[in-house]
């Protein structure tokens, strides 16, 4: 690995940030409610109340932070800006570079439980032959990549700085995974710089792409009525975002609790968990996460990726696109993912070589299923260079 031009990192906050923090969580003035409405309006009180009392009493910051930074770390100022990263390189000299991408309201934090078995497959029971190196960054204006300092960070300018920082590890060719932004990010990536990538590997595919010959057959056209149901009621986070962040960054940045409610109601609305967060993440995995933002203070900025993705896409968060990717594509189809589409409809945006349908798995598939993604991620990539 090269060091030229990266500084190694680690995570520490202030015990004075941690004091802050307790007497904002303790101090909280809680709206009104309706009795018994739950989960009906948004984020249920109670379930809020009882997570942001284990914040304040019980969740082990410096354990989380220690963990985190176990794994290698680094800085880089990329086109102006910090730009942070976990390089987690295999102990196999055979094992094969892999950019992974993690998208809102999430962080590197989430491919914490496939960094082992994709970086050292053998201490997993797997071969020496489908090990990768890992570099995992935080998107800029997200976590410890934050704030963002200037304007017009959207998707392709991320995807642009993202193959500057492979580029600047040493990395002329390698694999990608993204999720979430990450996917939008990944297409521009696979676009300007085709070259690069040895395979795409998504998991969500950009919401609103019809076949191209603009005849959706039966089953297609009732997946494209379903999906947009979902956005008539699920997507109020990408109008706030992608239009006005800086009115939400006011309440986010000032309360925890208000974090902690516009990430949690996400988490539990795309995973797959049958309505109960805590069966597929703990309060710690939760908090961890939650916690992030907090402390990093990107509430604003990493919604103003929405912002300026609206701009770069002419109005739209996401639009369908005219140029079709090249890159050799493979696509995990978890069952609660948002939006999905068919085989056919996604071949004609992308070269689709690879398609898996999985029983179990929502939109954070890397944190709800990791062996399941792990195992795909090795099917996919086997061979490719």
């Amino acid at each position: 690995m090269t060091t030229v031009g990266c500084t190694p990192f680690s995570i520490h906050v202030s015990d004075d940030a941690l004091d802050d923090l307790r007497r904002r969580l303790t101090q909280t003035r809680w709206p009104d409610e309706i009795p018994g409405a739950g989960w009906d309006y948004g984020v249920d009180p109670a379930y809020l109340r009882e997570l942001c009392e284990y914040w304040a009493s019980e969740f082990d910051w410096r354990a989380a932070e220690a963990e985190m930074n176990a794994r290698p770390q680094f800085t880089t100022t990329i086109d102006g800006q910090n730009v942070h990263f976990l390089h987690v390189r295999s102990p196999f000299a055979q094992a094969r570079p892999l950019l992974m991408v993690h998208g809102w309201p999430s962080t590197p934090l989430e491919f914490a439980k496939v960094l082992g078995p994709l970086t050292n497959p053998v201490a997993y029971g797997g071969s020496a032959d489908d090990a990768f190196h890992v570099v995992a960054p935080s998107i800029p204006g997200y976590g410890w990549s934050g704030p963002t300092t200037a304007r017009g960070w959207h998707v392709g300018r991320v995807g642009s700085a993202l193959a500057e920082l492979m580029e600047l590890l040493g990395y002329g060719r390698y694999g990608y995974f993204g999720t979430d932004m990450g996917a939008p990010i990944g297409t521009q990536l696979a676009q300007r710089f085709p070259d690069r990538l040895s395979g795409l590997y998504l998991t969500l595919l950009q919401s609103g792409l019809r076949p191209l010959d603009g005849v959706p057959t039966a089953e297609e056209q009732a997946q494209i009525e379903a999906n947009d149901r979902r956005r008539a009621v699920d997507t109020g986070y990408v109008a706030m975002q992608s239009t006005k962040p800086q009115t939400l960054a006011y309440g986010l940045h000032d309360s925890p609790v208000g974090q902690a409610a516009w990430i949690v109601e996400k988490l539990r609305s795309w995973t797959d968990c049958d309505g109960d967060l805590e069966s597929v993440m703990s309060k710690d995995e939760i908090l961890a996460g939650v916690a992030t933002f907090w402390f990093t203070g990107t509430a604003g900025s990493s919604a103003r990726l929405y912002y300026e993705t609206a701009a770069f896409n002419g109005g739209g968060v996401q639009r369908p696109r005219v140029e079709r990717v090249s890159t050799p594509t493979g696509i995990g189809v978890f069952p609660k993912e948002l939006y999905p589409t068919s085989r056919r409809i996604a071949n004609d945006h992308y070269a689709v070589e690879h398609w898996t349908e999985f029983a179990r798995g929502g939109h954070f598939a890397a944190a709800e299923q990791p062996e399941l993604l792990v195992g795909d991620l090795r099917t996919f990539f086997r061979g490719r260079g």
